[in-house]
């Protein structure tokens, strides 16, 4: 439909706003989610941006995040501080907007500096995924504020230091901005180079199993011995046989063992499993914990399970399908061709969507070759998706949903 007088002005304002030059500051800044030092330099920096629009700002800590070591004990990491910025809590419409600080390449990482590749391309850590989306998100709310539908809606926006890894250390914080909100929009880039969002997603969940035998001599007395390195390969492979349409399990990495003379007493496997439903999920966490008896009893070994399923399955229901129309009604309105496509990824939408909230989660930049050394962000973009979310929200505060 023709945009009216109001929608022409937003956009006006969207596109005016200087995404590039903040995308090429913040870029070059590394902030890996385990640089502290770097997330709270991006993190000043961002919450300064944002202090532009009304409401809250605040920097939020959170619990240390647990992990297990090599040999098998819990760790504790601390994580960044994330933002977040609440404006009209006590409106009708509310919806939450959210996108990441951190990025996968930590200090020491070679890839560090930004590049023009070609005209109106820049190759830099991070430029896609997601400061190039940070940037879209400012400039649209900015845009919307200066419209006449602002005082019609609520929102909040948080901006995580951990999604890269999980978004554990966050994960408490998202269910509680999710709560009562109409829609929720999330800036990572779009699926495809092309600007096609991410539709349905599955689950993911993370596991590390602690296997702990007996030690004893190879030679002398092996039999007195229980080896933790067979019992963790024989679990690797009883996982794998679990993979078929729909579950995807990939035992990635087993630690343990040592001199050959030592029948090993340690290993500890990680696995990635990724269920397409929810029910699919709850088959895997059975199979699972039956598994993990059966090979402790056979081996005669102590397996402990640490993780789970920290993003669940993100199907793609009749109250999603209503926000991606009006966005790609959104889209065809500004001359752009909104599609969608299932994805094997997962992200912080995973979160948002288990929450019972309607989600687009790659409203970010068009661009590609992320958490490589050849992640790219095509400038043109910024503009094209700025418009794009500014549109939405205007509509979102005019009824849409």
């Amino acid at each position: 439909m023709a945009l009216t007088q109001q929608e022409n002005a937003l956009i006006a304002r969207a596109y005016a706003a200087p995404m590039r030059a903040q995308v090429e500051r913040w870029a070059a800044i590394n902030s890996g989610t385990g640089n502290l030092a770097g997330l709270a330099e991006v993190a000043g920096l961002l919450a300064e941006q944002f202090a532009v629009l009304p409401g809250d700002i605040c920097l939020v800590d959170q619990a240390p995040e647990e992990s297990i070591s090599s040999d098998g004990h819990v760790r504790t990491t601390q994580r960044g501080q994330h933002i977040h910025l609440a404006v009209r809590p006590g409106a009708n419409r509310r919806i939450l907007l959210t996108g990441h600080m951190d990025t996968v390449f930590p200090a020491d990482h070679p890839f560090q500096m930004l590049r023009e590749i070609e005209p109106g391309v820049i190759n830099g850590p991070g430029v896609a995924d997601m400061k190039g989306g940070i940037a879209v998100m400012l400039a649209a709310l900015a845009a919307f504020e200066g419209s006449d539908a602002a005082s019609a809606l609520g929102y909040d926006v948080l901006l995580n230091s951990d999604e890269e890894t999980g978004s554990a250390s966050s994960a408490g914080l998202i269910a509680e901005l999710a709560r009562g909100k109409i829609a929720a929009l999330t800036y990572e880039p779009a699926a495809l180079p092309d600007g096609t969002l991410a539709g349905a997603r599955p689950g993911s969940g993370n596991f590390s199993f602690v296997v702990t035998g007996k030690s004893a001599h190879a030679g002398r007395n092996p039999d007195d011995g229980r080896n933790a390195v067979i019992a963790a390969a024989d679990l690797a492979l009883r996982l794998a046989a679990l993979r078929r349409e729909g579950l995807s399990v990939n035992p990635a990495k087993i630690d343990g063992g040592g001199p050959n003379n030592v029948v090993p007493d340690h290993a500890v496997l990680r696995v990635n499993l990724r269920p397409l439903t929810p029910e699919l999920e709850a088959e895997a966490k059975a199979a699972l914990a039956e598994i993990v008896a059966d090979v402790a009893r056979r081996h005669d070994v102590s397996v402990h399970p640490h993780g789970g399923f920290g993003r669940p399955p993100k199907p793609l229901d009749p109250p999603a399908e209503k926000l991606f129309g009006l966005v790609r009604d959104c889209g065809a309105d500004l001359g752009q061709s909104i599609a969608w496509k299932a994805t094997g990824g997962v992200c912080d939408g995973n979160n948002i969507a288990a929450c019972g909230v309607p989600v687009v989660d790659t409203m970010g930049v068009r661009g590609g070759a992320i958490h490589s050394d050849q992640e790219y962000l095509i400038v043109e973009s910024l503009a094209e998706r700025a418009a794009l979310s500014a549109l939405t929200l205007y509509r979102l505060a005019n009824g849409a949903i």
